[in-house]
């Protein structure tokens, strides 16, 4: 897949993959595989071949690291992925009543597994409380 043509305003606002980790507090590493299994490409290379990210590549980053502690899999966060591109891309007045669906699914999947962390930390509570009653 080719990188899209950058408008103006996204040059200037463009940062190397070193700042796009910092800001994020991911690895270089993991960003790069995320570029490989095709979850976050870059907006744009420099004439140098360098990965150029936008805030738009920013912020779906943040959205794939809120998802790993909950457990979704490579394939789950790139069916969420094209979700949310769809209805970005979708016109007003076009029916995007499936993709919604296909988003609350998500949103109920999400909910599931953030009832069972919190259920997982209550018992890590009991527990350290049990260790310190000792």
């Amino acid at each position: 897949m080719m990188a899209k043509e950058m408008t103006a305003e996204e040059v200037v606002a463009t940062m190397h993959i070193g700042e796009l980790a910092d800001r994020s507090q991911m690895s270089l590493r993991t960003i790069r595989h995320y570029d490989e299994v095709g979850l976050l490409k870059p907006s744009g290379r420099t004439e140098g071949g360098f990965r150029l990210y936008t805030e738009r590549d920013f912020t779906r980053l943040l959205l794939i690291r809120r998802m790993k502690p909950l457990g979704f899999t490579l394939e789950a966060m790139s069916g969420l992925l094209r979700i949310i591109d769809a209805l970005e891309a979708s016109q007003p007045g076009h029916d995007v009543a499936g993709i919604r669906a296909e988003l609350n699914g998500f949103i109920e999947e999400a909910a599931m597994r953030r009832a069972k962390l919190e259920e997982q930390l209550a018992m890590a509570d009991e527990f350290l409380a049990l260790l310190r009653a000792r």
